[in-house]
């Protein structure tokens, strides 16, 4: 334990009156003042000088505006007051300068939360790189590098911020500024949040910090509809030629898809090597799911069978199939099911393609101990969701149906009665 030394330390708000904005409003600054030495620095807040309050260092009355300043002035002094007591605490000393630069986040912060993040995105490019990843993972990353980014820069004035200054406030601020300022869905909040826990997980194993300041932080993913096809969908998109030329590929590895239940990126890396003859003589496609790492074993049927005897030798690569970018395949599935017809509740999407199989296969009668195996899932509640789609669809054709008994409920009913 360091000795402390004995200081005096004081925070102040203040107008630059000297400099007018030419709107009338002057900007407020923020001055520190530790053991008689001064630092000053914008807040990046303007104020009509009318509006201040000196004694209080404040902004009077009862505005949007004027609460919304105070809050904002009131985060300030939390955070530099954190600061300069973890400065005290850790180091027995502290400085306005090395306050002020490590409020701003001047200067190499080697345990800064963005600077990390941003190493961690940088080595995942790499896998990427090296087909051990996927792109849309990586697209996820730098999305919410993106939106972290922007969220400490609009709340905290800064272009990082420590893992030793993050409280319980800002995970939650941060999931409040995903679903009111950027209009996020609860999932899509859940899907961002998920890679910020893991770091500062992280950084307390590795003695960055020495508790999590999240760790009373929750959030699970809602249950959802999960979009599919049913199986006549199917068979109308395998009937219905394509417009173009262009769309045969994806049409055929949609529907390879919907017949193994193997998601866009394990298409993409499928190979020669992972289509082995099994112990029963028929052919497998023996895998590793890339977003899971978990086994895939599906039993090749003579669709997927014939679509990939079609595409053999098409490539230069070890790769089975010429796979188009993600957003291209999207794109041109929308045109597909709207060539075919097919008319869904929900969006179809080349994912879908591995909902559908899920959905038509257990309704086929696969049971759930045979479906998991083969889709990959880590844990067979997982595979449960699909069983519950299939009964949800059952319940919805009995209702379709049952008006047509009505005539005969009443013969029962009166029956009954005699």
């Amino acid at each position: 334990m360091k000795q402390t030394k004995r200081s005096t330390f004081k925070l102040l708000f203040y107008l630059k009156k000297n400099e007018p904005k030419k709107n009338g409003n002057v900007a407020i600054m923020a001055r520190i003042t530790i053991d008689g030495k001064r630092r000053a620095f914008g807040t990046k807040l303007e104020i009509n000088p009318n509006k201040w309050d000196l004694k209080f260092s404040r902004v009077t009355g009862k505005s949007a505006k004027a609460i919304s300043i105070n809050q904002k002035l009131d985060s300030i002094r939390s955070r530099i007051n954190i600061i300069y007591n973890d400065m005290m605490k850790d180091e027995g000393f502290a400085t306005a300068q090395k306050v002020k630069l490590s409020f701003l986040g001047v200067g190499v912060m080697e345990d800064a939360l963005l600077k990390i993040y941003k190493n961690h995105n940088n080595e995942f490019e790499k896998l990427v790189a090296n087909g051990q990843r996927s792109e849309s993972t990586l697209y996820k990353y730098i999305t919410v590098f993106d939106h972290l980014s922007n969220f400490i820069n609009q709340r905290y004035h800064r272009k990082d911020i420590a893992f030793r200054e993050l409280t319980s406030d800002f995970i939650r601020e941060f999931d409040f500024y995903l679903r009111y300022d950027q209009q996020c869905a609860h999932n899509t909040v859940w899907v961002y949040t998920m890679p910020i826990l893991r770091l500062v997980t992280l950084a307390v194993k590795n003695g960055l910090i020495r508790q999590n300041p999240f760790e009373h932080y929750e959030i699970s993913m809602k249950e959802v509809d999960r979009g599919y096809m049913l199986k006549e969908d199917v068979e109308k998109l395998m009937r219905t030629p394509v417009p173009h030329k262009r769309y045969e590929l994806v049409k055929d590895i949609f529907i390879f898809s919907c017949f193994t239940g193997l998601s866009y990126i394990d298409i993409k890396n499928l190979t020669e090597r992972n289509i082995q003859t099994f112990f029963d003589g028929h052919q497998w496609i023996i895998s590793r799911r890339q977003k899971s790492d978990v086994a895939s074993n599906v039993r090749l049927m003579n669709i997927p069978k014939g679509i990939i005897e079609k595409y053999k030798g098409t490539t230069r690569t070890k790769f089975i199939f010429p796979v188009p970018t993600n957003n291209t395949c999207n794109n041109h599935i929308k045109i597909l099911i709207e060539n075919a017809e097919i008319i869904t509740e929900q969006k179809i999407t080349f994912h879908t393609a591995r909902h559908t199989f899920g959905t038509m296969f257990l309704t086929e009668g696969i049971p759930l101990e045979s479906l998991s195996k083969m889709m990959g899932h880590k844990n067979i509640a997982t595979t449960q969701i699909y069983a519950k789609i299939t009964s949800q669809k059952i319940s919805k054709d009995m209702d379709a149906v049952t008006h047509k008994f009505r005539e005969m409920e009443a013969i029962f009913e009166e029956a009954t009665k005699n």
